[in-house]
């Protein structure tokens, strides 16, 4: 099933999952993850790196493209790959920051210092054989390619269509993947059908793929569609009242999908300039908050008061309250670090940091690493001492707004309060829900484009992914001086005029994260040692409290009859669980205990693999 209509297939230039999860299985790349999540040669069908690190050559395996009627168009080449990257820098990619640093020469012609984009470091070395030369070394370059921004476009085509290329339609783009789209029924039907003329079309066993609208307005017809077979998978819902007969009917086949790498936080405003959203009625109460936020003990204190598994409890049902939640901000098995994962890193910073508030720190998933009343008090305590000493009255107020059209995100942030109020006291700190639209509320959140419109206290409306196979694409996201992220603490990027933000980030020590993400980004030939030094950035960056990692995407209940982990997986890049290759189906719905088997079996060959990789 699916809830959004697709609204553009031009795989070079679109960043929206909507899109993504189709021109995932109609367009292929250099490379690609397998099911463990290693890269392997797609359209590619061999590379190799300069001794410095700079230059990646891959060498092309014969492949067709292939019309929306099924008949080949042509070749693959070399320049199909020029063509793509300069398509998407002409059309001002979505997707243009996870390359515009990283390829020579890209940066001067996307900011229009050059106009030739000969002078981009992308060329085809002939019709076989395409060529990428670096800025600097990036020893996780490679998970790049599985981004569409990288994928080939075929030049004859893209003129011939002109205006219409890459439109949610059929017949706007040409096929280089696994399967063609069928039919599209806006708010009906998404079909696919499996590209006769595909290079490894051996792997592609479900041969038709059809996906039906679904608007969210009765989700017990899913279920109930499964069971009719007219699904082949479906999710469950916990919360609501069918619940208990279908774990009746069928609690052996409901499994839970594995936690991914989208890390959703609280954040706190260091800065908040806007007001509209508030119970504040005085300039002192609004100033009282504002300095309460900016004193690191009482945002680990109010860090610690909130119980993760009561807010996910909301959303999956105390039966299923732990398998999202997520303690740091960067998945615990990302990378492996000296034998370990990264997680385990982060924790032996941690303990570097303050060995008495992290000596039984645990960040691994699938558990409440954060919530302790105890210390939470403590915490407070020292909060309270030194913020009175600096005129602050109590109670605290902290606004939270959320959309009032969301039963599950009302409950959420109802629950976060109640958390928060009952270890702290009403007294100490009172966290006031401030209802809105869903519009409202996004672009005074997440959408915010200024850290000065984001209009809230504490926010629970942002999240984040990894766009490449490297720490930095998590950590980066709150560098005071140009992440993505900033907004959602209030800050501005420091761009060249004024920092209205610049005393704020002061004040919690930014800059001193500056430094830490600057160490670790210069590190580019000891991977051990890089993610090292980002461990200890992030370990900062959790010991400073500015965000508190809550939960994950993945961990949710569901029925299915798809065989477990035979698709792609991915933490990072463009290439994961959205594929439908190498997916296959069983007659009888996949019970718990198969899942269990199967994915005991797969962590353990994860494991070798890195224990293989480590070696080397």
């Amino acid at each position: 099933m699916y809830s959004t209509d697709p609204d553009s297939f031009d795989y070079n230039v679109t960043m929206r999952a909507t899109n993504n999860d189709h021109t995932i299985n109609f367009e292929n790349g250099l490379l690609e993850n397998d099911k463990y999540g290693e890269l392997v040669g797609s359209l590619a069908k061999s590379w190799k790196v300069s001794d410095d690190g700079l230059t990646y050559t891959y060498k092309l395996r014969d492949a067709d493209w292939t019309d929306s009627e099924g008949n080949v168009y042509g070749k693959i080449t070399a320049q199909d790959f020029v063509t793509g990257l300069k398509h998407a820098a002409d059309s001002k990619s979505e997707q243009m920051y996870v390359v515009q640093g990283s390829i020579k020469g890209l940066d001067d012609y996307v900011s229009g210092k050059t106009k030739n984009f000969d002078d981009v470091g992308v060329k085809a070395v002939d019709k076989k054989t395409v060529q990428y030369t670096l800025n600097q070394p990036e020893s996780f370059w490679n998970s790049k390619t599985t981004y569409g921004i990288l994928f080939p476009v075929n030049e004859k085509f893209l003129k011939q269509k002109g205006k219409d290329y890459g439109k949610a339609t059929a017949d706007s783009i040409l096929y280089s993947g696994p399967y063609l789209l069928k039919n599209f029924t806006a708010k009906s039907v998404l079909e696919y059908t499996a590209n006769p003329n595909y290079w490894d079309k051996k792997h592609v066993y479900i041969k038709d793929v059809k996906f039906t609208f679904y608007d969210g307005k009765n989700p017990d017809e899913l279920y109930k569609k499964f069971e009719a077979g007219e699904y082949s998978n479906a999710r469950v819902f916990p919360n609501l009242p069918g619940y208990d007969k279908i774990k009746k009917d069928s609690g052996k086949n409901i499994i839970y999908s594995m936690q991914t790498s989208m890390t959703f936080n609280m954040t706190f405003n260091l800065n908040r300039g806007a007001y509209n959203l508030t119970s504040k009625k005085t300039d002192k109460a609004k100033e009282d908050t504002k300095k309460a936020i900016l004193n690191k003990n009482f945002r680990l204190a109010v860090q610690k008061s909130i119980d993760k598994n009561a807010y996910a409890a909301q959303s999956v049902g105390k039966d299923g309250s732990n398998k999202i939640l997520r303690n740091s901000l960067t998945v615990p098995s990302f990378v492996n670090v000296n034998g370990h994962d990264y997680g385990t890193e982060v924790e032996n910073q941690l303990k570097k940091l303050n060995s008495d508030l992290y000596s039984n720190v645990n960040l691994a998933d699938a558990q409440d690493g954060t919530y302790n009343k105890q210390q939470a008090k403590e915490l407070f305590k020292k909060a309270k001492e030194e913020l009175e000493a600096d005129g602050v009255a109590f109670p605290v107020h902290l606004d939270l707004p959320q959309s009032e059209t969301s039963a599950t995100l009302v409950n959420q942030s109802k629950s976060l309060k109640k958390s928060v109020e009952s270890v702290l006291g009403k007294d100490n700190v009172v966290v006031d829900l401030q209802l809105t639209n869903d519009d409202e509320y996004q672009n005074v959140t997440y959408y915010a484009t200024t850290g000065s419109a984001s209009d809230f206290d504490i926010s629970t409306a942002t999240g984040w992914g990894p766009d490449y196979d490297d720490p930095s694409s998590y950590l980066e996201i709150y560098n005071p001086a140009n992440g993505s992220q900033l907004t959602t603490l209030g800050l501005e990027a420091t761009g060249e005029g004024q920092d209205i933000s610049a005393a704020a980030k002061k004040a919690v020590g930014l800059d001193e994260y500056a430094d830490l993400l600057k160490k670790a980004n210069a590190i580019t030939d000891d991977n051990n040692a890089r993610y090292e030094a980002y461990a200890k950035a992030e370990a900062w960056l959790l010991d400073a409290g500015l965000q508190l990692p809550i939960q994950s995407t993945g961990g949710s209940p569901s029925v299915t009859k798809l065989v477990p982990h035979q698709g792609a997986f991915a933490y990072s890049g463009g290439y994961s669980s959205g594929s439908y290759k190498n997916l296959r189906l069983q007659d009888k719905p996949v019970t718990n205990k198969e899942f269990v088997k199967s994915r005991k079996a797969w962590l353990q060959k994860r494991e070798e693999i890195a224990k293989k990789e480590e070696s080397k």
